[in-house]
């Protein structure tokens, strides 16, 4: 799983251990992803299915992205598509995706790179895989994330965020057993390049098996763990409940989050990749349908009577669909 690593996590910054008195997160609700399909065929895994908005709160849709090994001519996409009210953050853990915009965003991701749309007011995009990779097949794996904007930013100005895996904050757990990586948010006083409008905190961490990882977290943020590949458990050692790959964990108060990799481990992965991330609740009404996620029925109808007249953009010139 390349994502960012390095060859000696003992010369990151350590995360300190945590204050004894503080009250680690129990497991809430347990759910396990089912599988579906994106776009124009590509499998994902649906990550927040069955789990109450309120619990999820700022954090709207998740999806797993593969892990797939195309064949040469497989790899697919989404076509041209509008969103308003909310953003998208889409992190690819390997293989090849590109992003266009009727705002002027747009570009390649790999390996531990991130994308980030504000859709905010309205915009059109398309996420899909570069001709080389559609020509040569590959691996594809992913996660892409809609994070809720309040009522006074829905109408925000649309923004693309370009994040590289080198901008990425990486951390030790304190006995040297986990790499962390920050995307966005803060985790023990270091910062991830992700500049959000609701507040929240987007963690990728791989714990070696065996190993445990305990992060401080914000009492006023949510908490959700999302096993990504391997197997573990959530919870301190008192009250721990097995987590798998395909499975999320909504947790409850408290200052910290643990999580630890079960000693064995399939021969294929290195150890319990997870996604950790919560943020600050929102607490409005969402009114969600298809690629709008707003506060009532009335601002659903006007986002699609809008995209339906232009007014949420246009292909940019030089796509084929441009001239359609």
């Amino acid at each position: 799983m390349p994502a960012v690593t390095v060859d000696n996590l003992m010369l990151l910054p350590r995360i300190p251990e945590a204050d004894p008195g503080h009250l680690d997160r129990a497991v809430v609700s347990l759910t396990t992803a089912p599988t579906g399909f994106e776009g124009e065929g590509f499998p994902v895994r649906r990550a927040f299915a069955g789990v109450d908005l309120k619990a999820l709160d700022p954090f709207i849709h998740m999806d797993q992205m593969g892990e797939v090994e195309y064949a040469p001519g497989e790899p697919k996409g989404t076509p041209w598509h509008p969103h308003r009210g909310f953003e998208t953050v889409t992190y690819m853990i390997d293989g090849i995706f590109e992003h266009s915009d009727s705002f002027g965003g747009g570009g390649t991701i790999t390996n531990g790179d991130t994308q980030w749309m504000t859709a905010g007011a309205g915009i059109l995009h398309i996420e899909k895989p570069p001709e080389s990779l559609v020509m040569s097949g590959g691996l594809f794996h992913g996660i892409q994330l809609w994070v809720n904007l309040p009522k006074t930013l829905k109408m925000a100005t649309p923004r693309y965020q370009d994040l590289r895996s080198g901008q990425v904050s990486l951390l030790s757990s304190a006995d040297g057993g986990a790499l962390v990586r920050i995307i966005a948010g803060e985790v023990a006083g270091h910062s991830g390049p992700g500049s959000t409008h609701t507040p929240i905190t987007l963690v990728h961490a791989t714990i070696a098996p065996g190993a445990e990882l305990t992060l401080p977290w914000r009492s006023d943020f949510n908490a959700l763990v999302y096993g990504i590949s391997g197997n573990g458990t959530v919870g301190s050692s008192d009250a721990r409940r097995p987590l798998n790959s395909g499975q999320l964990a909504v947790l409850g108060a408290g200052q910290t989050i643990t999580v630890t990799a079960n000693a064995q481990q399939e021969s294929r992965v290195d150890g319990f990749d997870v996604f950790i991330l919560g943020g600050e609740p929102i607490r409005e009404p969402v009114a969600a349908y298809g690629p709008f996620v707003m506060n009532t029925k009335a601002e659903l109808m006007q986002a699609f009577d809008d995209y339906q007249a232009g007014r949420l953009g246009s292909i940019p010139a030089g796509h084929p669909e441009a001239s359609a």
